[in-house]
């Protein structure tokens, strides 16, 4: 009987390193976007209230 032998998939071999930080840099730059929305909105908001104000 022979064995084949069964390549896992763990991030050891270059395309599933470069698979995984593509991943990883994809929910970093979204996380990124999303915090540059909110200051963008709390900005216009502060604006819209320092006017209202005077």
């Amino acid at each position: 009987m022979k064995f084949q032998k069964v390549d896992k998939m763990g991030r050891n071999n270059p395309k599933n390193i470069k698979a995984h930080n593509d991943k990883l840099h994809k929910e970093q730059a979204k996380e990124k976007a999303k915090k540059n929305a909110r200051a963008e909105k709390l900005k216009e908001i502060v604006r819209k209230f320092n006017e209202s104000k005077q």
